[in-house]
């Protein structure tokens, strides 16, 4: 197993290695919902919790059934039907408790269930051979960096609709620019920590 401390793991999610800026996973979503602050806050804090549970479930899952039962040739149905089953309790409660937030994501909610940043963890996890406690700062750690993304992301949008833009660049074309931009400010960081 790779012997990195798990503070650093979590450190390097966030920023060097951050799934929409290194590894450009979650892009449907990230473009789509990074249009005002609150629902990408929103969208951002329900894909942190379900990348934090579902990695360590996923972890669970991998060591304790799939290794010993040989079952890797189902390891990537075991993770979706992991992600699918809590991604469709958050979206009960999120009904129940946050309905504005509920049908401020619509459709992308349970669309989470199919975002590739989530499988993505759980594969990096098990490709990395992370130990308990580098899964979780791992899960937590790219759940916070995809939430500040798009975040961030929501904010620059909002700032450019009070700006005049060329009609060829509007919508995607300019957030796909500005997200460029971003990947090479996030790469700034690289120089701190870097997991592979």
């Amino acid at each position: 197993m790779i012997q990195v401390h798990p503070f650093i793991i979590f450190i390097a999610s966030i920023f060097t290695s951050n799934m929409i800026f290194s590894n450009f996973l979650g892009m449907c979503s990230f473009i789509a919902l990074s249009k005002e602050i609150p629902t990408a806050l929103g969208l951002g804090i329900a894909v942190t919790m379900v990348l934090s549970f579902t990695t360590v479930l996923n972890y669970f899952v991998y060591w304790y059934i799939v290794l010993p039962l040989g079952l890797e040739y189902l390891m990537y149905i075991l993770f979706i039907l992991v992600i699918a089953a809590f991604v469709q309790l958050l979206e009960m409660v999120m009904d129940r408790y946050l309905p504005t937030l509920y049908y401020a994501l619509g459709i992308f909610l349970p669309l989470i269930t199919v975002n590739c940043a989530i499988l993505g963890v759980s594969l990096f996890m098990v490709t990395r051979q992370y130990n308990f406690f580098q899964t979780l700062g791992f899960a937590v750690g790219s759940g916070i960096g995809w939430a500040l993304a798009i975040t961030a992301m929501a904010g620059i949008r909002s700032k450019l609709n009070e700006s005049s833009i060329p009609e060829g660049l509007r919508g995607v074309p300019i957030t796909l620019i500005i997200t460029g931009i971003m990947a090479l400010a996030f790469i700034g960081f690289s120089g701190m920590v870097q997991i592979q």
